[in-house]
């Protein structure tokens, strides 16, 4: 299978950075699978590149095949569910975890809900993501890619470029680029990490 028939999935805890590196390989001419149903609001201004089917995919993955080449976003609790019979590339985004929590207690706020207690989501993150770790070793349909979203903001051209290799394709490093807004670079931390 040619790296261009590997699906790309970019992946992560929810307010990681996803929806940036999916508009990132957009401009950069990797064609996105989204559905359009959730539209783009104060908390993601340049919308969320969700695509409805990913969340039911232990249910029924028969559409997969159909985005090979092509790049999806799902949260890294759902990674459990990709099925063995493709190959993924998958752009893994970091976050400190602190910030995820703010910019998710701030979202959930807005949409008048109650935040999870801080301590007790830190740290099921903490154990969700080395459980995760641990599950993608046993994973050779998996190649995993990291990406630090901090890195993203302040090395935007490095990061695309870096992106690109690892996805073995020529993308528009520029164009990547102009999809990363540091102004919405919220919620971080008193250090700025």
């Amino acid at each position: 299978m040619t790296l261009n028939q590997e699906i790309v999935v970019v992946s992560g805890l929810p307010r990681s950075g996803t929806s940036l590196m999916m508009q990132m390989l957009k401009n950069g001419g990797v064609e996105v699978v989204t559905d359009h149903l959730r539209a783009a609001d104060q908390d993601n201004p340049k919308g969320y590149f969700e695509f409805e089917a990913v969340k039911e995919i232990q249910e029924d993955a028969s559409w997969l095949p159909e985005t090979r080449g092509k790049a999806l976003k799902m949260i890294s609790m759902l990674l459990y569910q990709l099925p063995p019979t493709e190959k993924y590339r998958v752009l893994f985004m970091e976050r400190d975890l602190e910030e995820v929590l703010r910019s998710q207690e701030t979202m959930l706020r807005r949409l008048n809900r109650n935040p999870a207690p801080h301590e007790q989501m830190l740290e099921a993150y903490k154990i969700h993501l080395e459980q995760l770790e641990n599950w993608l070793k046993g994973r050779p349909d998996i190649t995993i890619l990291k990406v630090g979203y901090k890195a993203l903001i302040e090395q935007s051209q490095q990061q695309a470029q870096r992106i690109g290799e690892f996805l073995g394709r020529k993308l528009d490093v520029d164009e990547m680029t102009k999809a990363v807004d540091p102004v919405l670079y919220r919620n971080r931390g008193q250090t700025g990490q």
